[in-house]
């Protein structure tokens, strides 16, 4: 039986230098042959699907943690922050003095200080991976499509979420408290740990997307599986048949999953789909 499956990115698909494993463009190709479909999950905007990742091959993308869809190539649905709302959380993130970008489809738009401030809080992300740091590392290295200096495209009507740097864990409790209409999350730590804080529509998420695509597709939602490493992705692990977390996933994804396989740079993805036989 031909199964669909999603795929987070960060952590699942490509490691913390946004590296894809060979083993794991391997596993996607010969499950892809035999039937089965592969859709990326994920944060990022379409406008962070560089090249090097989408010519794999896949049947479809979700982006912006689930405000946007596609499935062949074709927009089945995109929710974004109206222009008012994106200028309201910009100039509240201006105010309070910290860094932002913002994720658009069309491009990622960092605040004007946002390079010289995140590269050593991404060199801290990266360090907690457990990955090496690159010498002479800048915050373009992991972000390659950031536009640096473009501010003031920020203030848009098509924007799926804003990331922007925790200079305290107070950071985070005060958008929360502000935007309470809002989704307001936080990524790169747990709790008082957390490096970034987001912000977007309520009501979004992998799992209601993937619900989303599947009923849109006449899928059964028997027929699923989700991967994933991070609490982002509990949902669609949850929503799906199957549940995997990866080897390198924190503790509450690897509570919950229905499997564990190895770390994303010791090809989990392909030990996984081997696993479950989807490479025979």
């Amino acid at each position: 039986m031909a199964k669909t499956i999603f795929l987070d990115v960060d952590g699942t698909l490509v490691d913390y230098h946004n590296r894809v494993p060979e083993s794991a463009i391997e596993a996607i190709t010969q499950a892809r042959a035999n039937g089965h479909r592969i859709f990326l999950v994920t944060g990022r905007s379409k406008s962070e699907s560089y090249d090097e990742l989408m010519t794999i091959g896949f049947d479809g993308y979700i982006g912006g943690n689930g405000s946007y869809v596609e499935a062949d190539g074709e927009e089945l649905f995109h929710q974004t922050l109206s222009l008012e709302e994106a200028t309201s959380i910009i100039d509240w993130l201006k105010n309070r003095g910290l860094e932002y970008y913002v994720e658009a489809n069309t491009g990622l738009f960092a605040s004007e200080n946002f390079a010289e401030r995140g590269k050593p809080v991404m060199m801290e992300y990266i360090g907690r991976k457990g990955q090496e740091i690159p010498a002479h590392f800048e915050v373009t290295d992991a972000m390659p499509d950031l536009l640096l200096d473009r501010a003031d495209e920020g203030y848009r009507d098509d924007v799926n979420k804003i990331s922007f740097i925790l200079d305290s864990y107070a950071d985070f409790e005060a958008a929360r408290e502000h935007f309470s209409a809002y989704k307001v999350g936080t990524w790169g730590g747990h709790g008082e740990t957390a490096l970034f804080g987001d912000m977007a529509l309520p009501n979004i998420d992998k799992a209601v997307a993937i619900d989303k695509l599947i009923n849109l597709l006449g899928i059964a939602q028997a027929d699923t599986m989700a991967f994933g490493d991070a609490k982002v992705d509990i949902p669609m692990l949850e929503y799906s048949a199957v549940g995997i977390a990866m080897g390198n996933g924190g503790p509450e994804i690897k509570a919950m999953a229905d499997y564990i396989t190895s770390p994303v740079d010791e090809d989990g993805l392909y030990q996984a789909f081997q696993h479950f036989g989807l490479l025979d």
